[in-house]
């Protein structure tokens, strides 16, 4: 299918350090899909590979069906948006967004009326004139998106588009991008760090780990079925709770979590649930165990809890108000887990925090790469 990417096995070493580790997915024709993981995870190496930026040392890329791993960046048909905009300073935005349309020599005529399209596109038709300095930061990022679009590229890889925005920003152009994306259709692979972001954007999401692939699925089965403790805990926050596996319940002190069924008896494992997935009452009921409330946030219409369970472990919860019964701190209440996701020990460590890639982070694209990329955006035919 046109603009559908697949990856295939593909290795890249730097030195004693190998970034990616037989990375194989595939991103379908007109969607977003996301590359999720923490600094030096490869999934930047991995988009500088589909680039062409590059050369793996095994594995392919094929783009709308066609072969591109020996392909230079100038022969490939994609557009890439770069974390810190790589605008021309010289040029204003009319210049900046033709710059692709000049150098493939199209017709002024041609290219006056695709600028003016994309401007009017990214909403930035009345500020042609204006030079990047006098552009704020999300403007500056619509500008490089605008350029990245201008030669109709088959593919649009994002690193970290939003990355040097603040949080605001960033959820303005986010939303403005799903946008975008939902009128233009055009197939995009996006780097990110930012889990919010990707659940939010991507009709698929890909996590990554030391140059590996965790899991590859849609946002909600990311979310809601994790396939190693790594997701359950990177992916949106977690309670880990630590205990050993009798009779397809996890049992720590005196209480227990269902979940364990498919784990040996006798196995130390970790249960992974939601702190919206806690729920109290003053009253005992099925599988709920005593707590302590030790601190209650108000953050408006919820509450974040701490929860102190019998054997020492600690837990929070993320309720409603109207759900808390008058709940302070310093009650004595009854917790039940839901949807709890069970993990032994040996089937992958849980996450170490934004250092644990394994090794340097490979995220940085430097100018000379950005320049060949830019050669490639406006050498497309």
């Amino acid at each position: 299918m046109a603009g559908a990417i697949t990856v295939r096995g593909l290795t890249k070493s730097f030195g004693e350090f190998r970034a990616v580790d037989d990375v194989s997915f595939d991103a379908r024709a007109g969607e977003i899909t996301a590359l999720l993981g923490p600094s030096g995870s490869g999934k930047s190496t991995v988009l500088r590979i589909i680039a062409g930026l590059e050369q793996p040392d095994a594995g392919s890329v094929w783009v709308g069906g066609e072969e591109h791993t020996n392909k230079t960046p100038q022969e490939r048909r994609l557009g890439f948006v770069f974390q810190h905009y790589a605008l021309f300073r010289h040029m204003n935005v009319r210049q900046n967004v033709e710059f692709g349309l000049r150098v493939r020599k199209t017709p002024r005529p041609e290219a006056r009326t695709r600028v003016d399209e994309l401007l009017d596109l990214v909403g930035l038709g009345p500020f042609g004139d204006r030079y990047p300095d006098q552009l704020s930061g999300g403007q500056r990022q619509r500008v490089a998106l605008a350029r990245a679009l201008a030669p109709r590229p088959e593919v649009l890889l994002l690193d970290e588009p939003f990355g040097a925005l603040d949080a605001h920003v960033r959820q303005e152009l986010r939303r403005w991008l799903d946008g975008l994306h939902r009128e233009l259709g055009v197939t995009s692979l996006l780097v990110t760090h930012d889990q919010e972001e990707a659940l939010e954007l991507a009709s698929a999401v890909v996590v990554m780990r030391r140059g590996r692939v965790e899991q590859a699925a849609p946002p909600v089965d990311i979310y809601n079925q994790p396939v190693t403790p790594f997701v359950a805990g990177f992916v949106g926050a977690s309670n880990v709770i630590r205990g050993t596996v009798e009779e397809g319940d996890l049992h720590f002190g005196s209480s227990a979590v269902a979940g364990a069924d498919h784990i040996a008896a006798g196995t130390v494992a970790q249960a992974y649930i939601r702190p919206h997935d806690v729920r109290l009452a003053r009253t005992p009921g099925d599988r709920s165990f005593p707590v302590t409330v030790e601190r209650r946030t108000n953050l408006g219409w919820l509450s974040k809890l701490q929860l102190r369970l019998g054997d020492g472990q600690a837990i929070f919860a993320e309720l409603p108000n109207e759900e808390l019964d008058g709940i302070e701190e310093g009650d004595h209440v009854y917790a039940n887990l839901r949807n709890a996701k069970v993990f032994s020990l040996d089937s992958g460590d849980p996450p170490v925090g934004p250092g644990d890639g394994g090794g340097p982070s490979q995220a940085v694209l430097h100018t000379s790469d950005e320049n060949e990329v830019l050669a490639g955006q406006a050498g497309q035919n």
